[in-house]
């Protein structure tokens, strides 16, 4: 069974059981700014999961695509892709666990033909100190499931992940994990969900593939190791709780129920084979690269480059199928980097190229284009056809011009080992891979200087950052008075926020010019007019209080330790510069951070004492907003 027919299947499943099939979101998110790419099936429905009605009903059934950069890293395994397709179901406050445990096994072993004794299934095992209790639910309906098969399956309370290394399989179908492992809500385990967030347990499926265990990664195997015996393939979330203002949970009046399972994952068990790469949608493009190279997929010395070619070509092809173009910024440098990485390991394979018809890459991405068009036929059109295969070959180009540079300056320089500063010479200004420089040593029996070549790397994104900061320090238009001081007027509104609406606050972005400032936060409702009042009146409160503003430089990890807020998902080099604001007598040499009113990860600019703000002027929030689910924005003057 194919990809294409697994798709098919499932949609037609969940249509005959009373599912409006949707189209997939595109890539490229909408109307959110927190991420580059759509990186889960859930992402673009969350909005009607917190309550927002879907104009397709209560019940809703697509195959979204998905893009994840975390993982180009992890590509090359058996099992790792940065893209795939997430097939996902959704109750809107309709059926909940029964119907959708029920619905997910007949799916895999009636209509998918898995066998159902190589199917093991993961539950909540509760949260005591939270007073979450245990999901004997989900596990009940299990056991009725398996049953129905012939099968008894029993329970068994694991724990944590590293607690499984310990305790192993014990005969058991059904295991019970923590809310690392098996709850679900946008802010993670229970503990830190503030007041007013849903969220609830899961029950995830793994296929058993058979494959003895390796005790490198532990002692015992358990559904949750990694050493690929198990392959999780699908994922049950029961959104059911809400937090409540004491800290205690209460049943939502209505429960939804969000349902993934990667779709490559699941054929690769439908063909009883764990790797990934072996589905048809790599396959013929892993065949055009065999032939095109005279190497073999099977043989280990290039095994790992097929599968970074095949995952990276199909990943780019869909990028650029949604408009996105390389670049040296934001998505356009994250498709460059999958283009060129794929071109680097054609090298590897010995694949080369005079124009985009006797391309590899280019090639690969026709055979993509092929194998999706039907269910995306914007990959298809004339347009898009020829865009998406010029593209790739003017990058690879490209980069065989930068490698060629590159190639001919490590001959010259490598006249014994490598030394970090070469290594970092070579990255810099020829663009050459370090994992090249590598393996270019290694063939000639050099070693490379690689804690040398990180270090020089770590200073230069630290100077890279600081030439940031001088044009555009957090956000800031310009360095102007005015600038300046709505800038320390920004870190006293997020203060005031997370005493307003909870610590769940997190700054997610911000802006600011002379005129205004514009901070977008982590917070699921729209705020109330007594809400921002408070807010107001925080600020406008700490201006007036006069405290002082101290700029600090600390280690990482100890202004970590001290609680300085950051910016999420941005990176800081090993020492950073903190701004903490009060409390009255804080000075330079003692700033007092345990008794700070905030303390911030920041490059400022910033007024030296909270008077400068005010002289005459009032905080005023003009505006408060959604910009994405889960994400506000709140636009303020001094007037």
């Amino acid at each position: 069974m194919n990809v294409s027919e697994i798709r098919t299947k499932y949609l037609e499943f969940f249509r005959a059981h009373g599912h409006a099939i949707v189209p997939s979101a595109p890539l490229v998110p909408q109307n959110d700014p927190t991420t580059l790419f759509t990186g889960s099936g859930m992402q673009p429905i969350l909005p009607y999961l917190l309550g927002e009605p879907h104009p397709k009903g209560s019940r809703i059934v697509d195959s979204q695509k998905v893009f994840r950069a975390q993982d180009i890293e992890e590509v090359g395994d058996n099992r790792h892709t940065t893209f795939f397709e997430m097939l996902g179901n959704w109750s809107f406050g309709d059926y909940f666990k029964r119907d959708q445990l029920t619905w997910c096994f007949e799916f895999l072993t009636k209509e998918i033909g898995l066998d159902p004794s190589r199917l093991y299934v993961t539950v909540f095992i509760g949260d005591e100190e939270n007073s979450v209790p245990r999901d004997t639910e989900s596990a009940e309906i299990w056991k009725e499931l398996f049953k129905s098969k012939g099968i008894e399956a029993h329970d068994v309370s694991i724990g944590s992940e590293a607690d499984g290394y310990e305790k192993g399989m014990q005969s058991g179908r059904i295991f019970y994990y923590d809310a690392k492992k098996n709850w679900w809500s946008r802010v993670g385990e229970p503990a830190n969900m503030p007041p007013g967030e849903p969220g609830g347990p899961d029950s995830e499926v793994f296929y058993d593939f058979g494959i003895p265990h390796d005790p490198k990664y532990g002692n015992e195997c358990h559904p949750n190791c990694d050493c690929g015996r198990f392959l999780e393939i699908c994922n049950s979330v029961f959104m059911q709780y809400i937090k409540k203002e004491d800290g205690s949970f209460a049943h939502l009046p209505k429960a939804n129920v969000d349902f993934g399972g990667g779709l490559e994952r699941i054929a690769a068990a439908a063909c009883g084979n764990p790797d990934v790469f072996a589905t048809d949608v790599f396959a013929d493009m892993i065949a055009l690269l065999e032939h095109m190279s005279g190497k073999s997929y099977s043989d280990s010395a290039y095994t790992r480059s097929f599968r970074i070619v095949a995952d990276h070509i199909r990943a780019a092809t869909f990028m650029l199928g949604d408009g996105v173009k390389p670049a040296n910024t934001d998505r356009g440098y994250v498709l460059r980097r999958v283009i060129r990485r794929a071109s680097q390991h054609a090298q590897k394979l010995g694949l080369s190229a005079d124009n985009a018809n006797d391309s590899a890459l280019a090639l690969s991405s026709i055979i993509v284009i092929e194998k999706y068009k039907q269910q995306y036929p914007e990959l298809a059109t004339e347009q898009a056809y020829e865009s998406i295969k010029e593209e790739i070959w003017k990058e690879e180009l490209q980069f065989a011009h930068t490698l060629g540079q590159g190639i001919k300056e490590f001959e010259r320089i490598a006249t014994a080992n490598v030394s970090g500063d070469d290594a970092y010479t070579l990255f810099t200004t020829y663009g050459f891979p370090f994992e090249m420089t590598q393996e270019l040593a290694s063939e000639r029996g050099m070693r490379v200087d690689e804690k040398r070549f990180r270090m020089l790397m770590d200073k230069h994104q630290e100077l890279s950052r600081s030439g940031s900061e001088q044009k555009f320090k957090g956000g800031l238009a310009d360095a102007s008075a005015a600038t300046t001081r709505l800038h320390t007027a920004h870190h006293l509104l997020l203060k005031a926020l997370q005493q307003v609406l909870g610590n769940h606050v997190k700054q997610r972005g911000s802006n600011i010019t002379q005129e205004r400032l514009r901070i977008d936060f982590s917070h699921g409702q729209k705020m109330t007019k007594e809400q921002l009042a408070k807010v107001e009146d925080i600020v406008n409160r700490k201006i007036n209080e006069e405290l002082p503003v101290i700029r600090s430089t600390l280690p990482k990890e100890e202004a970590e330790k001290i609680g300085a807020e950051h910016e999420f998902g941005a990176k800081y080099p090993d020492r950073v510069s903190v701004y903490s604001i009060g409390p009255h007598d804080a000075t330079e040499e003692d700033p007092k951070f345990a008794h700070a009113l905030s303390i911030e990860f920041c490059g400022g600019p910033h007024v030296e004492n909270t008077r400068e703000i005010g002289e005459g002027r009032t905080f005023k929030i003009q505006k408060e907003e959604a910009v994405a689910a889960g994400i506000r924005r709140i636009k303020a003057i001094l007037t």
